[in-house]
């Protein structure tokens, strides 16, 4: 028997009109009420379910809670399957080496792939050919829809080798907006010289990547004397909490959009022209926001995990009720379409450090200091516990001036809520910490503290 390939394994042209972009992506869902929509996710789940429950993985995490097939009617009952995260995926591998039981490859195409292991060891990601393209799809729709066409020149700085992130960017360009594509990588693939070489030789438009790198990346072409020289238009990166006008003012104003996703769900949510809120792909995404320590779900505008049901996976690696660990909340009101709106990223619960009965999340502080002109907006916090027991941060600052350690320390006390220390260094001298010229993501919490 012939196996089929690639893009012979799906139908292709249901494909785009199960998941439209562009106009019809528009027209299908300005005007669409929560109820229609709700009866599109449904189906999709009782679908998904069914996959679900042919995969080892779940068949052992569902049925230790005493769950059998016909438990869960519907996705009115989701709540009732238990929540999984990346500890319980990489003890699946430990158990079954190399791709753990999670995964029901079958004889079909797969595209393989890992996460890039900044919160542990690199976890296994498999795709198959449908849930691949449409996870292309998606964000390819976000980059339409915010004007990246044929006309664009996009250089990424997410990086390739094993981890997913930066393969998926190019096929979501190269398929789904015509623009011109350039795998630049991170500065270790090609070094920050070469990358803004690149964007004054070949008339780059649109940066994509983690905007730490990228903001460091405007530096680097004003030493080089390239800034000038290159006219970024457009900047898709991960903003959460960083800072949005620093990240726009270093590439002389070009407009920088946020989005999310993880390695296991691809893009759950992006802005859309108007860039107020980030959307989450409803037609193919079902996100819960739970309570960190209950696991309930929280009130309206209340802060939780984000907890993500891939509706469109059933086939290779189905992704039901994954915890993220990253946290968010909703937002009020009804933007353009008729999918939900979020805040986007605002730090992770498994990162989040507890000083003095206050919870304090490290990535909060790029906000903070966002407004403050003297700072890079770089920093690095360290965690430490004194002889008593008590815990302590300090919070290293990059200052381009005479910067005011007690003026930051008041700043800071008054936005996280506990008193840190505040140390300054010069531009640059955050980087030995947070690894921002080799990391997908760079650190922003060293802890010191004994094991």
């Amino acid at each position: 028997m012939t196996q089929p390939s690639y893009f012979e394994a799906f139908d292709h042209r249901q494909l785009v009109q199960d998941y439209p972009l562009g106009d019809a992506f528009l027209a299908r869902y300005r005007n669409m009420s929560r109820d229609e929509l709700y009866s599109l996710q449904d189906a999709q789940f009782r679908q998904l379910m069914r996959r679900g429950w042919e995969i080892p993985f779940y068949q052992r995490l569902w049925g230790a809670e005493g769950i059998e097939p016909g438990d869960i009617g519907g996705l009115c009952d989701i709540g009732r399957l238990p929540v999984y995260d990346k500890a319980d995926l990489m003890a699946s591998v430990e158990a079954h080496p190399p791709l753990g039981d999670f995964a029901g490859r079958g004889d079909g195409p797969v595209v393989f792939h890992t996460t890039s292991g900044t919160t542990g060891g690199p976890q296994p990601l498999l795709f198959g050919p449908k849930g691949r393209e449409i996870g292309n799809l998606l964000l390819g729709r976000m980059y339409r829809w915010i004007g990246l066409g044929q006309d664009d020149v996009v250089q990424s700085v997410y990086g390739h080798g094993m981890i997913n992130g930066g393969h998926y960017i190019r096929e979501a360009v190269t398929r789904w907006t015509n623009a011109l594509f350039l795998s630049a990588g991170t500065g270790i693939e090609t070094r920050s010289a070469q990358q803004v070489r690149l964007m004054a030789d070949f008339g780059v438009t649109a940066l994509v990547g983690f905007v730490d790198y990228i903001r460091k990346l405007a530096a680097v072409a004003q030493e080089e004397g390239l800034l000038d020289e290159i006219a970024i238009r457009t900047i898709v990166g991960h903003l959460g909490t960083e800072d949005r006008r620093a990240t726009e003012d270093a590439w002389h104003g070009a407009n920088a959009y946020d989005w999310y996703g993880v390695g296991d769900t691809g893009t759950i949510a992006g802005e859309g022209p108007e860039r107020d809120g980030l959307y989450v792909w409803e037609d193919a995404q079902y996100l819960e926001l739970l309570d960190v320590d209950a696991g309930r779900s929280v009130a309206s505008g209340g802060t939780g995990d984000m907890v993500v049901t891939c509706l469109y996976k059933d086939d290779v690696a189905p992704c039901i009720r994954f915890n993220t660990h990253d946290i968010t909340h909703e937002l009020d009101g009804r933007g353009e379409i008729a999918f939900k709106r979020i805040a986007g990223f605002k730090g992770r619960s498994d990162n989040m450090v507890k000083l003095r009965g206050i919870n304090v999340f490290p990535h909060a502080i790029g906000a903070l200091i966002e407004s403050q002109v003297d700072l890079t907006g770089e920093y690095v916090c360290h965690l430490r516990r004194d002889t008593a027991g008590r815990d302590a941060m300090t919070v290293t600052l990059e200052s381009r001036s005479h910067s005011d350690p007690a003026e930051l320390a008041a700043l800071l006390r008054q936005g996280l809520g506990v008193e840190v220390e505040i140390a300054l260094c010069g531009p640059g001298g955050t980087a030995p910490f947070t690894e921002i010229d080799r990391r997908q993501k760079p650190l922003r919490l060293i802890d010191e503290r004994p094991a």
